[in-house]
Parts: C-alpha cells; sequence; structure tokens
C-alpha cells in the first residue's frame, strides 16, 4: 500500500488537495518560526546584557521594604546571587542581607547615582528605595551582578532594540508569505493542470480521426474515471466507426452482388422471352420449356427480392420487435408440422426431440419461425434424397439450446467464417441448382441476434452440420 505523502495515484483529488493545504500550513508555520528566530537573533545583543536566571524575580527595591531581607522574595534574591544592603542616612552600609560580593561599606552623591544609571559596563544592577521610620536605617539598596540578569521587554523596547525598522521586518515576512503562496499556487495548479493537458491532447486526436488513441495518467482517482470514461469512449467509437465501415463495406458488397445476382436471371427472362417473339419456339413443347424457364428465374428474382427487402427491414432502425414470454416446445413442433410435407417429399428422416414438460422462453414468434423455417429449407435444399435430419432442444440455466443437425453433404469449412454473410452459398454449382438467393443464413442469424439469441455452426461425428440456435429464457 502506497503512503499517502509519497504518491497521488489511485488518491481523490479532496484528501490530495486537503493534504497539500497542510503541507502548506506547515511550510508556513516554518517560515514565521524561522522569521521569529531572525527577529531574536536580531536583538541577542540586548538579551545577553541584561538576563535573569529567575524570571519572576522582583528586581525594584521598594518591595522588599516589607520583608528587609525577612521573606520569601528575600531568598528569592540571594538564590539569585543578589544582596541586599541597609544604609543609614550618610549613605554607610549598616547591615548586609545575602552575600556581599564587593567591599564598598559607604557611598557618596556621585557614586550612587553613578550606580542606579545602571550601565552596561557596571559589574552590579542597582535599585535603591528609601525607608520610612525611626529606625536607624534610612535606605534599602539592591544589587544583583549583571551577568545574571535578564530583563523582560514590552513591545515598545523591543522595537527600540531592534537592528531594522518595524516596517523592514513586515516587508519581508510578508514578501517570503507571499512568495511561497505563489509556489504553492503554481505547483498545485501544475498538478491539475497536467493530466487536463493529456485530456486535452487525447481529445484533439480524437477530433482529428484518430480514434485508436488511449490515455494513462498517473493522478488522483478523480483523472483516473475521467481517463478511464475516455478510454471506453474511444473504445466504443473505434468500434462503431469500424463497424460503420463494415457496413458501407458489406452494403457496397450487398449492391454489387445483387445487381449480379438479378442481372443473371433477368437476362435469362429477357433472351427467352425474345426468343418467343421473334418466333423461334414455334413447337408447343419448346414453347412450354421457355414460358417454364422464364416463370421459375422470375420467382428466382422475386425471392431475391423479397429476402434482400427482409433483410434491409431488419436494419432499418423502425423495425419493430415482438417479444414476449412464450411457450416454446408446442411452438416449435407447429412450425416442423408446416414444413412436414417437403420432408417426406424428400424422403428425409426426421428425429423430433422435444421434452413433454414446458418451456418458456422471450422471443418474438415470427422471427423464430423464419429461424427455423429457414434451416430445414436449407437442409432440404442442399441435401441428398434419404438424409437424416434431427430438430432436438436443451433447455438450459439461461437460454434454451435448438439443434437443426443433418448427416448431409456439410459445409466447407473454408466457408465457415462467412456462411452468414450476405450472398454466401454452400458451392456454386449447388446453389445454382437450387435457386437459392445466398440470404436466408444472413437473415436468420440478423432475426436470432434481433431477440436477444444467437445462431452458430458447428459439426459433429456423423452430422457434419449441426446449426445451434439459442434463445433467452
Amino acid at each position: 500500500m502506497k503512503h499517502p505523502w509519497k504518491s497521488r495515484d489511485n488518491r481523490p483529488l479532496q484528501t490530495s488537495l486537503t493534504l497539500d493545504f497542510l503541507l502548506f500550513n506547515c511550510m508556513l508555520l516554518l517560515l514565521v518560526l524561522g522569521v521569529y528566530l531572525f527577529i531574536q537573533k536580531d536583538i541577542t545583543h540586548m538579551i545577553l546584557d541584561k538576563r535573569l536566571t529567575d524570571p519572576n524575580l522582583p528586581v525594584e527595591a521598594s518591595q522588599y521594604l516589607e520583608e528587609l531581607g525577612e521573606g520569601p522574595r528575600s531568598a528569592q534574591l540571594l538564590h539569585s546571587g543578589g544582596w541586599l544592603e541597609l544604609l543609614d542616612s550618610n549613605k554607610q552600609v549598616i547591615r548586609v542581607v545575602g552575600d556581599k560580593e564587593d567591599q564598598i561599606r559607604s557611598y557618596d552623591e556621585d557614586r550612587l547615582f553613578l550606580g542606579l544609571e545602571n550601565r552596561k559596563n557596571q559589574p552590579y544592577y542597582y535599585s535603591i528605595a528609601k525607608i520610612e521610620g525611626d529606625g536607624q536605617a534610612a535606605w534599602l539598596l539592591l544589587k544583583i551582578p549583571r551577568d545574571v540578569i535578564k530583563v523582560s521587554i514590552d513591545n515598545e523596547l523591543l522595537v527600540s532594540y531592534l537592528n531594522h525598522s518595524v516596517f523592514f521586518y513586515v516587508f519581508l515576512v510578508s514578501g517570503l508569505i507571499l512568495l511561497l503562496i505563489f509556489v504553492y499556487s503554481y505547483w498545485v495548479t501544475r498538478r491539475i493542470k497536467k493530466p487536463l493537458r493529456v485530456l486535452n491532447l487525447g481529445l484533439k486526436q480524437m477530433m482529428e480521426g484518430h480514434y485508436s488513441t488511449r490515455i494513462a495518467l498517473y493522478a488522483e482517482t478523480e483523472f483516473l474515471r475521467i481517463g478511464e470514461s475516455f478510454n471506453y469512449m474511444a473504445d466504443v467509437i473505434e468500434k462503431t466507426t469500424e463497424e460503420k465501415r463494415r457496413a458501407e463495406k458489406s452494403k457496397q458488397r450487398l449492391m454489387v452482388d445483387l445487381s449480379h445476382d438479378l442481372k443473371t436471371p433477368i437476362t435469362s427472362i429477357q433472351g427467352y422471352a425474345q426468343a418467343l417473339m421473334e418466333g423461334r419456339g414455334t413447337d408447343p413443347e419448346r414453347q412450354t420449356k421457355y414460358l417454364n424457364y422464364i416463370y421459375s428465374k422470375s420467382v428466382q428474382v422475386t425471392k431475391l427480392i423479397q429476402h434482400m427487402l427482409e433483410l434491409l427491414k431488419l436494419d432499418s432502425p423502425d423495425f419493430i420487435l415482438r417479444t414476449e414470454r412464450l411457450e416454446l416446445g408446442d411452438h416449435l413442433r407447429e412450425i416442423v408440422a408446416d414444413t412436414y410435407g417437403e420432408i417426406e417429399q424428400k424422403d428425409f428422416q426426421l428425429q423430433l426431440q422435444v421434452p413433454e414438460e414446458e418451456m418458456y422462453a422471450h422471443y418474438d414468434p415470427e422471427l423464430f419461425a423464419s429461424v427455423v423455417n429457414n434451416l430445414i429449407s436449407n437442409a432440404l435444399a442442399y441435401n441428398p434424397n434419404g438424409t437424416h435430419l434431427r430438430v432436438s432442444v436443451f433447455p438450459e440455466d439461461t437460454e434454451i439450446r435448438i439443434e437443426i443437425a443433418d448427416n448431409g453433404v456439410g459445409i466447407p469449412k473454408e466457408l465457415w467464417s462467412t456462411i452468414f454473410d450476405p450472398f454466401v452459398r454452400g458451392d456454386e454449382a449447388r446453389s445454382t441448382a437450387s435457386g437459392g438467393t445466398g440470404l436466408g443464413l444472413s437473415i436468420a442469424k440478423k432475426n436470432a441476434e434481433k431477440m436477444g439469441g444467437s445462431l452458430e455452426l458447428a459439426s459433429r461425428e456423423g452430422e457434419p452440420t449441426v446449426f445451434t440456435i439459442r434463445v433467452p429464457k
């Protein structure tokens, strides 16, 4: 499993942008921290000058007047290394609270005022307060070593210690934040723009007619779904275009074949009719022969036109399919019974295998009858007398399988791949003799597929021709 921070592939866009925003906030926080540390470094000269080990230690002598060395504040002061001196009215040291580190025992006005200035180079921090009362002590002097002083600084004092103006720092921070926002925005925009650019390029290729174009995206889940939809759309368009191309090619071939198949019988009809008009068929026997020939050819032309119209009707968008759930067993028996006269006339041996129990399926009864009649008619037309014809029904889980098989001459293997194409016949000699149009199997297959089923050709030992019809339940 990929870590969400390492890869954005297969990751939702919302999650990706949320993680990016969190990363941006972390970067912004680091930037602010960096600026803060820079400012801190900029004023270290002040912080190093005044340090206090205990930030809560009072540094004003007046805050020790009540204790005079006997209390928690005094103890806190002594712990920090400072001490208290009680002075009389002449500024003489009369008492020391803590460990006095200098040797001064008395102060004049100049020395005392100079110490209270708390300059950088003086060794001790000074603070003094007057003691009210009748006692001997008149002043309380606070001293703390300067090397342990840490002074709390307010904003105004901080500004006074900065090396640059406040505007400089505001401008610096604002510039860095704007730069970070620009870099982040450019980065996010580029990440979103990259898959969009791939999609745009793919669409452009499709618009130019390159329907084999496929795209590969490495981005968030939403972009991956768009890429999958694009590839699916491209598959459909390519398949539809190829089918349309094949249909156009088939239509052209259909027209050529139809013209050829119509031209031959019509030419024959014209020739025999002209012979009769010119009086070349004088004896009644020859006239009857010519008229029978003209009639058979006209029947062939009529059948060809009817099949052609039926084939075109199946491809028409106005074709209405009337499928319903019907009992198939009895219907099949009726269809076979209608052809039984022709079967007996050809001396075929019929084997009908239909289960006794009811079998329901969804199909169009007219189209189903057309498919079965077509296959039985083909078996009767192309096989010699005495051929064994089998019609069997096999109920399955989701469909009903009907087999129409014979042990006749069979169909050449080289024609199996195109046997269901229009104007394809078993062999030319046989088709000429029987007057077949070459459209029957094509119509039968289209009828089966219109009903949601299929028609397939196979062979078995003892049965070289086995047509299988499948009808959904």
